[in-house]
């Protein structure tokens, strides 16, 4: 089936952004605190994708530093117009972002960009060491990350520091959702900018082969993209299919886990012993957008979000969605069928089996899709993002 996704709407607001070109102005922005691009598994990699190359295309020249074990390429390279930049971080969950950061700080120093950019609060850390140099700096919140279930109490402490010190420090604040803005604005007392995530998804999908290879037939998969932490919560999702007891109907769970844990292992276990569960592993690009294309439904039982990439992508698809009821996913104000109550494995498979069996029609798909396109734009997340950049620049020193 090919959706058209991009309305006319969108089409117009794209041909509006490539007019700005005329304002090019060259303006340098590294960005900080993401894992890497393209095609790396996490929200925050998405965003930091997706933003990256549209600013380039307004005239922004874009440097994207990461961590060099999630980058395959050893050196620095060019990926539609952004600067790629693999730095060292060590294997180690708690130390890689900071001290990965520490190091894109330090060559901020030296090159010197216009705007600093620092993702998720974590890295936010290094806002003092930023502004100690001279630097400009904004900071995005992506979420409450010391609400994880995987960090203990003092990552979880260093976090809340790093959200201070980035709220606070920052000479300029973006949240992706309006939660974060609002609470963060009454925290500490700042302006937060609300800048939301986006979605980009091509008008149809390619034969990629992807669900013969998995095994699976067309509109009769449930549908979860997620890393294989506890906070997304597969292992609920595993127990709500095993209730539905329908042998022609499988769940796909495409994702992995960066690191070894005790929950990727119980959660791979479970799934081992669950019957019709297909473990697809980390996907992107055309793969991923197949097995969108062709599930029944897609379904978010996470407990902690910032703004959900994957369930707006999943919308924007036309697909009918099932998330849980934590603010994060309510924020999107879908309909109460929409939802389910977070932990509830007896409402998430009954869930399950009110979607699947009144699936929508392509009509109905295709309305959701240009909806969605409509409102969740990347454009218009660029737009907004240079905005704060703009405004920053335009104070003195």
């Amino acid at each position: 089936m090919q959706l058209q996704i991009l309305s006319r709407k969108t089409d117009q607001a794209e041909i509006a952004d490539v007019a700005t070109s005329a304002d090019r102005h060259g303006r340098r922005v590294t960005m900080l605190g993401q894992r890497g691009i393209p095609d790396v598994q996490g929200g925050v990699e998405k965003h930091v994708e997706m933003l990256a190359a549209r600013l380039v295309a307004r005239g922004w020249n874009v440097e994207v530093v990461g961590r060099s074990r999630y980058m395959p390429d050893p050196g620095a390279r060019v990926w539609r117009g952004v600067r790629v930049v693999p730095l060292w971080a060590p294997r180690r969950v708690a130390l890689e972002a900071l001290v990965n950061t520490f190091l894109g700080v330090c060559r901020a120093a030296v090159r010197r960009p216009d705007i600093l950019h620092i993702h998720a609060v974590g890295p936010a850390l290094m806002v003092p060491l930023a502004r100690l140099l001279g630097l400009k700096v904004v900071v995005t919140h992506h979420g409450y990350d010391y609400d994880r279930q995987k960090w203990g109490r003092f990552a979880k402490a260093a976090l809340r520091l790093g959200e201070r010190l980035g709220m606070r420090l920052a000479q300029g604040r973006i949240a992706v959702s309006n939660d974060i803005a609002r609470t963060m604005g009454a925290r500490y007392g700042v302006a937060v900018d609300f800048v939301p995530n986006g979605v980009a998804v091509a008008p149809g999908a390619a034969r990629t082969g992807i669900l013969d290879e998995l095994g699976l037939k067309p509109r009769r998969y449930v549908l979860l993209a997620a890393r294989f932490v506890p906070e997304k919560r597969q292992t609920d999702l595993i127990r709500a299919f095993a209730r539905l007891g329908d042998p022609h109907l499988r769940l796909v769970l495409a994702g992995d886990a960066e690191f070894d844990s005790a929950y990727a292992r119980e959660a791979r276990e479970l799934a081992g012993k669950t019957p019709g569960v297909v473990l697809a592993g980390f996907q992107s690009g055309a793969r991923l957008a197949e097995l969108f294309v062709n599930a029944a439904l897609f379904v978010l039982p996470s407990s902690h979000e910032g703004m959900p990439i994957a369930l707006l992508e999943a919308m924007a698809y036309g697909l009918p969605v099932l998330a849980s009821d934590i603010v994060a996913n309510k924020e999107l104000d879908l309909p109460g069928d929409a939802y389910f109550p977070l932990g509830d494995v007896e409402a998430l498979a009954g869930g399950i089996a009110r979607k699947i069996a009144d699936l929508p029609d392509e009509a109905a798909m295709r309305r959701q899709a240009g909806e969605v396109a409509d409102a969740y734009s990347w454009s218009s997340v660029a737009r907004r993002t240079e905005a704060v950049y703009r405004a920053l620049l335009d104070k003195r020193a």
